[in-house]
């Protein structure tokens, strides 16, 4: 069914007034090397050519003047638009829409590109008029290298040719006669107007000399092989429970972020979207964090995607083989992340300065990001894969240097810029490398080193009981001689560090929610990070608190928590960083892998949950403590 078709059930309708959109007002499209965010406006407000983290080419989401943009859309204002991705796919449809008047459907897609070889990439829009007529205005204005250098386009008889400083060429493909005028502050522009039945191509191709007529491009051959190929990688989903299609494009988006030729996974594909809007909580996600790749390896393992477990495994052990070590980020290509930078020409999202590309948390020492990627390869052997004797020798190098590293203070996962501390969770992290390569090391036929890890393992329980408890309020804190909470203590029953009904856990996660909870959101903490500004709710610590609350024997408020981080999705079901509590607007980088990938870990925890509740089966005792959604 597409959107045309559906339209009378969607209930997010929004009206195109031409002004800049919201983060969340876009969708995600892509190819396996890069993403593009297409906006409720039909506009290409943020794509970078030819990998996630290349210099943008269109950047109007950073900057709506100077930043540059691929829009098609009506020259009328004011009227309704609809978006919504084709069922179980990535392509893109939005629905613009004049009471009376007209009705055009936009399809966008990028046709999916797994091959490390290939120098070319594509953007494919179709255009169709569904009632009536609608004129509509092309609008092809890229501003090469995060718009700092001179873009120069050539027009020709088949659309247009964009010619960047460094001789990086785009060109843009217009099927039905279309023309292009250029402007001198706006690009090349052409106007059309469609009539019930007609439909026009619209294809934009990197690293290409000359634009191609677009018969030859074959587009409506892409679409199929495109909705094809989506089509086939969803129907493998191994999750049955009631959240099915929210887990689905949970699933469908964390793929989009997975750069096909390495098997890296980015955090989002976007830079510099602020937490704070108007504030300095502006960060570039476009790299590889090794534990949030992990996390989100072992999240789409968990619903039957074993094959992007491997190549994510396979990537860590070549960048570990090419470096040396494991780095807590690299880039998509397993090298060192760019040095941290600011582009002080774009006014940012919202006014939200500075721009940053690059990422200077690269120089941080991060102890927690082992013990994710263990237990991803735990659940991986678990489900029936096979790591392979090279990526164990490398897991096993890990955890041996994971043993000397826990000893030491580092930044830990939410990398403030205060100082090393010895934080708690990095500690359960080396504890979990510990224990999942205990139960690894038998399918190779055991390990010399077992004893030494079982050792380990015991003594770090032991130190964090000791030293990350805080006697006063009987709870766990965020670091050593610490006495504020933190979010990720909610993950010790969740990783079985310590029982649910463990009085401890069950203290901590009371305290969490008295301290940190915002209504039904979370935040990380409260303590000072030496950055400043403020931040909204951490949609993945809301996620936990969900399997924390399931696990406490708090289902009805653990499913309250969930429905109402469900909600905070955009109209296509993204989710950003974070969430403000009071608006649910969305704040940060977008969309986010961190998110998604805590969607589908809470809904096959829930899941669990309500399948031994209508099995009778005995559950933990129901902690009592005041709820913020009942106060």
């Amino acid at each position: 069914m597409d959107i045309y078709t559906a339209s009378r059930r969607l209930t997010r309708t929004f009206t195109i007034d031409g002004s800049p959109l919201d983060s969340d007002k876009y969708g995600v499209i892509g190819d396996g090397h890069t993403c593009a965010l297409v906006g409720i406006d039909g506009s290409v407000d943020w794509l970078c050519m030819p990998r996630f983290d290349s210099p943008s080419v269109f950047a109007a989401l950073l900057d709506p003047n100077s930043g540059g943009r691929f829009q098609i859309s009506p020259v009328d204002r004011g009227l309704e638009s609809l978006q919504s991705y084709d069922d179980a796919t990535n392509v893109l449809q939005t629905l613009f829409r004049d009471p009376g008047k007209g009705v055009v459907c936009l399809t966008d897609f990028m046709p999916w590109n797994g091959d490390p070889r290939s120098t070319t990439h594509q953007l494919h829009r179709l255009t169709e008029a569904r009632e009536g007529s609608m004129e509509l205005e092309i609008l092809f204005d890229p501003r090469f290298d995060y718009a700092r250098g001179e873009t120069r386009i050539e027009l020709c008889d088949e659309g247009a040719i964009a010619e960047g400083p460094n001789g990086e060429r785009m060109t843009v493909a217009v099927g039905s006669g279309v023309k292009f005028e250029l402007h001198p502050q706006s690009g090349a522009v052409a106007r059309v107007k469609l009539r019930s039945g007609q439909r026009l191509w619209t294809v934009l191709s990197w690293n290409t000399r000359r634009p191609e007529r677009i018969a030859a491009y074959r587009p409506f051959d892409h679409l199929r092989s495109t909705r094809r190929f989506w089509r086939s990688w969803s129907s493998q989903i191994q999750y049955d429970g009631p959240w099915r299609h929210d887990v689905q494009r949970s699933a469908l988006t964390l793929k989009l972020l997975q750069y096909a030729p390495t098997g890296a996974m980015v955090a989002a594909p976007t830079t510099s979207l602020p937490v704070c809007p108007g504030g300095e909580r502006n960060w570039d996600y476009r790299f590889s964090w090794t534990r949030d790749s992990a996390m989100a390896i072992r999240a789409m393992n968990l619903i039957g995607y074993a094959t992007e477990a491997l190549g994510f495994f396979q990537f860590v052990r070549d960048t570990v083989e090419l470096n040396g070590r494991l780095d807590l980020m690299v880039s998509i290509e397993g090298q060192q992340v760019p040095e941290e930078t600011k582009l002080e020409h774009l006014v940012g999202h919202k006014g939200s300065r500075p721009v940053r590309i690059g990422n200077a948390a690269r120089d941080q020492i991060q102890h927690d990001i082992v013990g994710p990627l263990v237990d991803a390869a735990y659940l991986y052997e678990q489900s029936g894969g096979t790591l392979g004797l090279g990526i164990w020798r490398q897991i096993r190098k890990l955890v041996n240097n994971a043993i000397e590293e826990s000893r030491h203070p580092d930044h830990g996962i939410w990398e403030p810029r205060t100082g090393a501390q010895h934080h708690v969770h990095s500690k359960i992290m080396t504890w979990m490398a510990l224990d999942r390569a205990l139960h690894i090391a038998p399918l190779f036929g055991g390990d010399r080193f077992q004893d030494v890890w079982a050792e380990e393992r015991d003594r770090i329980k032991s130190e964090v009981i000791e030293q990350g408890y805080h006697d006063a309020s009987g709870t766990f804190a965020g670091h050593y001689g610490g006495s504020e909470v933190d979010a990720t203590s909610l993950l010790m029953p969740i990783h079985g560090f310590l029982s649910p009904d463990d009085p401890r856990a069950q203290r901590t996660l009371k305290r969490v929610v008295n301290d940190l909870a915002e209504g039904v959101f979370l935040m990380r903490y409260r303590s000072s990070d030496g950055i400043g500004a403020d931040e909204g709710g951490f949609v993945l610590c809301g996620f936990w608190l969900t399997e924390a609350l399931a696990l406490a024997g708090r289902l009805d408020d653990a499913l309250e928590v969930f429905s109402n981080h469900l909600a905070s999705a955009n109209h296509l079901g993204l989710l950003a960083e974070e969430v403000d509590p009071p608006t649910g607007t969305a704040l940060g980088n977008f969309p986010q892998a961190f998110s998604h990938l805590g969607l589908i870990q809470a809904a096959s925890r829930l899941d669990l949950a309500l399948r031994l509740r209508d099995e009778g089966i005995d559950r933990p005792p129901r902690l009592e403590f005041d709820f913020p959604i009942h106060r």
